[in-house]
């Protein structure tokens, strides 16, 4: 397999369904090797009884199309899982070009039969989970990049429009999602001077955690086009992590069936400067005059 992965070695985490599998395939089909990451856990985050592993299928389904792959099922929102992860990459082809935090699950409580259990559960498995790969890999291309050897690296974040907007039902996840970009903006910040190209996405498509919301988009697509498709998604991020993407860090995608958005963040918007102290009346009549020339925020999902 050739194409513009080609020779580069790619780490996908939650990469046995859905999304990462489809990146994971993805990448395969441009000449990537790849290191197929999932715990192989249930949708709520608890065990698994089947024998087989998703991460294990999906390594065959690579290699029965001609490319390279192994697995691995480590834990990686925990510091030895994380570790290993990028030593799978090193011990088995060498190096590691490319990082993409995906792994994830959902246990969905309105706020006020949130347990605290299911908030660190939510949290540990999107944000640790993110920042600990991210941790060892930047140690890893930091190293190379002070031998003399600056890598051409990548990481590819997976933040949500539940972290861009919120979404009801979604406390937990929508707060990890949201601190995922804040985790991305500083990565791509901070690992610039080490040859390491930080993005995040937002992707929308139809997996194991989203087929309640997209029920209504499950029926055959009439034109054959699937919007929803996880497919759909993954060329951006096959783009991302590759070399060809130089110069593209720091920045949040929406992707979507064949939509691609660049996110806009904070931004100052219309601003008022007393120059002394505010009274509170002063302040509130003020806010709102502002408020009337700011652009409305987006609706939060569910509202």
């Amino acid at each position: 397999m050739t194409g513009i992965c080609d020779g580069r070695v790619v780490v996908v985490t939650g990469a046995g369904r859905g999304l990462g599998r489809a990146h994971a395939l993805a990448f395969a089909a441009e000449g990537a090797r790849l290191v197929v990451n999932d715990l192989g856990v249930q949708l709520d985050g608890t065990p698994q009884t089947a024998p087989d592993t998703p991460a294990g299928r999906v390594v065959e389904e690579i290699r029965a199309a001609g490319g390279e792959a192994v697995a691995h099922a480590g834990d990686i929102a925990t510091t030895v899982g994380a570790a290993s992860l990028v030593h799978t990459a090193l011990d088995t082809y060498g190096r590691l070009d490319t990082l993409v935090n995906n792994a994830g699950f959902l246990r969905d409580r309105m706020l006020v039969n949130l347990d605290e259990d299911d908030w660190d559960a939510v949290v540990h498995v999107h944000l640790k989970g993110h920042f600990l790969p991210l941790r060892h890999a930047a140690a890893h291309w930091r190293a190379e990049a002070k031998a003399g050897r600056t890598p051409t690296a990548r990481i590819v974040n997976t933040s949500s429009g539940a972290g861009l907007l919120g979404s009801v039902g979604q406390g937990n996840y929508s707060s990890a999602k949201a601190a995922i970009i804040g985790l991305t903006l500083v990565a791509a910040a901070e690992l610039a001077r080490y040859g390491v190209q930080v993005n995040a996405i937002a992707p929308a498509a139809r997996t194991r955690m989203t087929e309640r919301a997209f029920a209504k988009t499950m029926a055959a697509p009439e034109d054959g086009f699937d919007a929803m498709a996880p497919e759909n998604v993954s060329p951006l991020v096959v783009w991302l992590g590759s070399a060809a993407s130089d110069g593209v860090t720091g920045r949040v995608f929406e992707a979507e069936g064949g939509r691609i958005t660049v996110m806009e963040g904070w931004r100052a918007g219309p601003t008022a400067d007393k120059g002394t102290r505010w009274t509170p009346a002063e302040a509130g009549k003020t806010a709102r005059e502002l408020l009337t020339r700011a652009e409305p925020p987006g609706a939060v999902y569910g509202a």
